[in-house]
């Protein structure tokens, strides 16, 4: 098929994100025509909204989703965080391509420098939570819209925290004060990664896709995202999972679920050969040792 009709949210990120995909694309075919369908979202207009009061997580995918699935494209492009952890019985995860920057990193100042009570702009309960159990005298803000508009928050508080791989991508890496090791802060499940969807039924796209699949990447982003799915999709604890792959194949996952406030912060490290079931394995054990007292 020499033509791909992209499907992304319209923002400047996600048509970076879609475009880098083209590219990988014309660089597998010269040939290929590749036209971006550009989606209006829900959560991307109503910025007074939290995102859990929207949907939660997967709001950003699913009006990019129903693009593919109605036919106005072929492929979508989502930042893989955005993704629910459970695939559309009708869609496939086709491509994984070379993951960007997983970390997280703030705005404005450094940790360290932050003053006490100081003033944090994040709508993520994965970032406050952390951050709180690190400095209880914190108190946060929300924080939603594009790169642009939490950038320009960023003035009016001490510090915002965004993902570094965003800022990167938008060519404003020198706006990041401090990335914040995984070991600080564990990113969330899917941050700095792509996932490029289709129609399951659609089988010359998954071969084309998989052109550009990056498998270090897509087993990371595999074992992430089966903690999350083991969690269960509707978990509204802080979660987050960071994922490497070593040169023979096996996979190192660190996890973490914690409460709202950061008190209570529970960690997990494993290494395995199945990716997906290293995820659930992990959720497990944080569920067994203390999980679900959370949950309740």
């Amino acid at each position: 098929m020499s033509r791909f009709r992209i499907a992304t949210r319209a923002s400047p990120l996600a048509r970076w994100q879609a475009e880098h995909v083209a590219s990988l694309l014309r660089a597998t075919d010269r040939d290929l025509e590749v036209e971006l369908v550009l989606m209006d979202t829900v959560a991307d207009r109503r910025l007074d909204i939290p995102i859990a009061a929207i949907g939660g997580k997967g709001v950003f995918a699913k009006e990019v989703q129903a693009a593919v699935l109605d036919g106005r494209a072929d492929v979508a492009v989502h930042s893989a965080k955005d993704l629910p952890s459970v695939t559309h019985p009708d869609l496939v995860i086709a491509a994984v391509p070379e993951r960007g920057d997983p970390r997280d990193a703030l705005v404005g100042s450094t940790l360290g420098q932050l003053p006490l009570e100081a003033r944090i702009g994040t709508g993520s309960i994965r970032r406050q939570a952390q951050l709180a159990n690190l400095r209880p005298d914190l108190v946060f803000e929300g924080l939603r819209g594009n790169m642009g508009t939490r950038l320009a928050r960023a003035a009016d508080l001490d510090a915002i925290v965004v993902a570094a791989a965003a800022f990167q991508r938008l060519g404003w890496a020198d706006r990041l004060t401090e990335i914040l090791d995984p070991a600080v802060m564990v990113p969330q499940v899917g941050q700095g990664a792509l996932a490029v969807e289709c129609r399951a039924d659609d089988a010359e796209r998954v071969t084309q896709l998989g052109a550009i699949e990056h498998t270090p990447s897509r087993r990371a982003v595999d074992a992430e995202r089966g903690f999350l799915a083991e969690l269960g999709g509707d978990c509204d604890l802080p979660a987050g999972a960071y994922a490497t792959t070593a040169d023979d194949g096996t996979v190192t996952l660190d996890s973490l679920l914690a409460s709202p406030d950061g008190v209570v912060m529970l960690r997990h490290r494993a290494t395995g050969d199945d990716p997906e079931g290293l995820g659930r394995e992990s959720a497990q054990h944080l569920l067994d040792h203390g999980g679900r007292e959370l949950l309740a």
